[in-house]
């Protein structure tokens, strides 16, 4: 008994020094990377919010394709289609929640014209390809091909729109809506804390350094923060299903969470933005793309996973569409909101798994309560910001 007491005591000794020196390697990899990419986007001419939709996006996203490309090779189709699932409505609904609420986001019209529509579009995909319950190596191929027509795309249009912020000579609304990296509400310049995320004489191959040096220590950082996570969990009986429908989720998308939070509070508030919707993007063609590939076979996604997990992933996405264009920000009462659904996301897996008889009152209370306020409260403000934009003479965003 003694032995076993003793075991548990070093185990946890273990599992907190992991947790301690993954924390740390996890801000540190985000300084890095923020710091290196946004030099790169003065090397090359881009803005932030691309180089947050590629470059910072893809790196990020690293745990979750080697947590599913693993998945998939071991023929364990339930955890390669999971994590993707799990950590796009994180990504969304924690990551853009928090961020906002310790700096409100502005959003760049690119997001609202055409990255965020492309998000929720490509969730409907993969939902529309999961109905028959598998994901085939034809539709992976698809996905993949897809993903380097996006980044072919972004590219091409950075180059023809080069430059941080907003244009000389651009009208006020652009600033209004979040054209450049960190331009407030109201067009003003960006604060100085911008200027500090770009360090002065970086040339582009030490700026390269800096985003793989980066990636390096948030991938190791992420992985000893999981697997402690892991272990306390287990410590206190938890089961495995509900560790992977949340812990697993989220740690690998720990990268994501410090580079946004990292590059809000830096003032590259489109990076933190950018990097959660291009993340999401990646996680969908590149992740699930490779891990089809891989697989033995055909990915098999159990129909629990597209009546409820894939529609939440795809109402995450659909409901940035309103809360983006609302005055081009991300206020904190909508990143409290936000938080709000990820929690009670969390709290359905673990009322569900746990079979709690308070689950269908508990259903009963989110569908017909909190689901139609939430939505009323994040629709009004939308549909105020299109009365007053076509008022303007401008019914663009």
């Amino acid at each position: 008994m003694s032995g076993t007491v003793h075991f548990t005591y070093e185990k946890g000794q273990m599992s907190v020094l992991l947790f301690i020196l993954g924390l740390l390697l996890l801000i540190a990899g985000a300084e890095i990377l923020v710091r290196g990419a946004s030099s790169l986007a003065v090397a090359f001419g881009m803005s932030p919010l691309v180089v947050g939709l590629t470059v910072v996006a893809f790196s990020t996203s690293a745990p979750e394709l080697a947590v599913s490309a693993k998945a998939a090779l071991a023929g364990d189709s339930g955890m390669a289609l999971g994590n993707v699932v799990g950590s796009n409505i994180f990504n969304v609904l924690f990551i853009l929640g928090v961020s906002s609420l310790i700096v409100p986001l502005a959003v760049s019209r690119q997001l609202i014209r055409l990255d965020v529509p492309l998000m929720v579009a490509l969730s409907a995909v993969l939902i529309l390809m999961s109905l028959d319950g598998r994901l085939s190596s034809v539709d992976a191929g698809l996905l993949l091909v897809c993903l380097v027509a996006y980044v072919g795309f972004s590219v091409w249009q950075a180059r023809r729109q080069p430059g941080r912020g907003v244009p000389d000579g651009a009208p006020p609304q652009d600033a209004a809506l979040g054209q450049g990296g960190g331009t407030s509400q109201h067009g003003d310049a960006p604060p100085p804390d911008v200027a500090l995320a770009v360090p002065a004489g970086w040339g582009w191959g030490r700026s390269a350094t800096a985003v793989v040096a980066g990636l390096v220590l948030l991938v190791l950082g992420s992985r000893w923060l999981v697997e402690s996570a892991v272990a306390f969990a287990g410590m206190l009986g938890v089961s495995e299903l509900v560790i992977g429908l949340t812990i697993v989720a989220a740690g690998t998308s720990l990268p994501e969470v410090v580079t946004s939070i990292v590059a809000a509070v830096r003032g590259e508030r489109d990076m933190a933005v950018g990097n959660v919707v291009g993340s999401n993007i990646f996680n969908l063609l590149g992740v699930v793309g490779l891990a089809g590939l891989l697989a033995p076979s055909a990915i098999e996604v159990p129909n629990a996973v597209v009546g409820f997990d894939m529609l939440v992933m795809g109402g995450a996405a659909l409901l940035c569409l309103p809360v983006f264009f609302s005055d081009g920000t991300i206020s904190r009462w909508e990143g409290a909101l936000l938080l709000g659904f990820y929690v009670l996301y969390t709290a359905y897996l673990i009322l569900d798994a746990s079979g709690h008889d308070s689950l269908p009152m508990y259903n009963r209370l989110f569908l017909f309560g909190i689901l139609p306020a939430s939505v009323l409260a994040v629709l009004v403000p939308a549909w105020r910001q299109a009365v007053r934009l076509r008022e303007g003479g401008d019914g663009t965003v």
